[in-house]
């Protein structure tokens, strides 16, 4: 049904390392052990891929069930950013997944990708998706750089000793990304920068900024791309935001107040920002809809269990048609949503020349349809979803931002009546 496009050669010696528990999971059994399936229904995450690429996916969901979702609900309690459980996730090629294998990178398809983030996130939406940007960054040096400047910060980002955040989104330019105004001006072998970034992941955090900038004049074609190192004198941040969600990861504003910036850290020619950042945003629509893949299929087994066995009138609710026609119809969307959303990245891998409007079709089934599924099984919960204690309600809580960032969901309906209607 699917295949894997570009090999994965690299990331078979990763999973074979899983045979040394003590390099990648101290405390955990061998790879080899970790082989059954919560599912052998139609809802088996598995369906239609190839075994290399299986065989990624059980090492991503070794690393949630290990890693991610036995910490969970304390780093969004805490607001804690666990730096050093996502660069352990390097260990495992996860700093740059779909970058050349020269400089460090994986080398994987958007489909494998995909698959990995939709595993990673059934143990924690908000912590894959602070992975899945920084891997955006990583692949936007890796894409549109010169051999030099890949050289130079590649081995750096894909071994994850340097994270990095992706700075578009601005407090008077949100949807409409080609207003925006953070402006660079050319003053000998630097620019000067003078503007704000808004809700960046990892602000103030994260070493590396990727900065959409105006160069030049008014709307898209004014736009460059600009590298800017944490400590950066001009450099600023605003506050931590207190979120509904993605409590595991800050997110704020970056301020740029005469930020002096090599012209040497400039992606792309001058004028090829937005471009870039629109090819960014195709993949990134791709990973944001596959962690809300994650967190419903989670959600689904938890109301699953749940179900199992609470009681209510004398048997298990389970047993309740009602309630089995409800679990079926969330089962449809996760599978539909599924199929979509790697239809998609299968689209992105053959460089389909439709593949923008199957991005954006992905992203708003996806997210829309998961949402429901995570609401929906906290509705089976009853008062019980709505406590703390139980990791349903978070579900619910980091995977509703979905709907809005990487366009709003509005925005991916203009893009499909574009590509559909004229």
């Amino acid at each position: 049904m699917f295949k894997v496009i570009n090999g994965c050669s690299r990331l078979s010696s990763y999973a074979n390392k899983c045979t040394n528990k003590a390099k990648v999971f101290p405390n955990s059994k061998c790879l080899a052990s970790f082989t059954k399936r919560d599912y052998s229904s139609s809802l088996d995450m598995s369906i239609g891929l190839s075994d290399e690429v299986k065989e990624f996916q059980l090492l991503a969901l070794d690393f949630a069930k290990k890693e991610l979702e036995p910490n969970m609900q304390k780093w969004d309690e805490q607001g804690h950013f666990p730096v050093d459980v996502i660069k352990r996730s390097a260990n495992l090629g996860f700093g740059g997944l779909y970058c050349d294998e020269k400089y460090g990178g994986t080398g994987l398809s958007r489909l494998a990708t995909s698959v990995i983030f939709e595993a990673l996130s059934t143990g924690c939406v908000s912590t894959t998706a602070y992975i899945s940007i920084h891997n955006m960054v990583a692949w936007m040096v890796d894409s549109f750089g010169n051999e030099e400047q890949r050289k130079k910060w590649l081995p750096s980002l894909t071994a994850m000793e340097k994270l990095s955040s992706y700075c578009l989104t601005e407090p008077g330019s949100g949807s409409d990304a080609a207003a925006l105004i953070t402006s660079a001006k050319k003053d000998g072998d630097n620019y000067i920068l003078n503007g704000s970034k808004s809700f960046i992941s990892g602000a103030s955090v994260s070493d590396v900024y990727l900065v959409m900038v105006r160069t030049g004049g008014e709307g898209p074609k004014g736009i460059s791309t600009l590298l800017v190192e944490n400590n950066t004198p001009g450099l600023t941040f605003g506050k931590s935001e207190v979120k509904l969600g993605w409590k595991s990861q800050p997110t704020g504003i970056v301020n740029f107040e005469d930020c002096v910036v090599p012209v040497e850290n400039r992606i792309g020619p001058e004028g090829s920002g937005f471009k870039i950042a629109m090819k960014g945003l195709n993949g990134g629509r791709i990973n944001i809809s596959s962690t809300s893949l994650g967190g419903a299929q989670k959600s689904f087994e938890h109301a699953r269990d749940h179900l199992s066995v609470r009681k209510a009138f004398g048997k298990e609710l389970i047993h309740n048609q009602y309630l089995q026609y409800r679990m079926a119809e969330m089962a449809t969307k996760i599978t539909s949503s599924r199929f979509l959303v790697r239809q998609a990245a299968q689209a992105m891998d053959e460089k389909h020349q439709n593949a923008p409007a199957l991005c954006a079709m992905a992203k708003l089934h996806a997210t829309d349809n998961c949402f429901d599924v995570c609401n929906s099984a906290l509705q089976m919960f009853g008062g019980y979803g709505y406590l703390c204690e139980y990791p349903v309600q978070q579900f619910v809580r980091d995977v509703r931002v979905n709907q809005i960032l990487e366009g709003t969901n509005e925005i991916m309906r203009l893009v499909i009546a574009r590509d559909t209607l004229y």
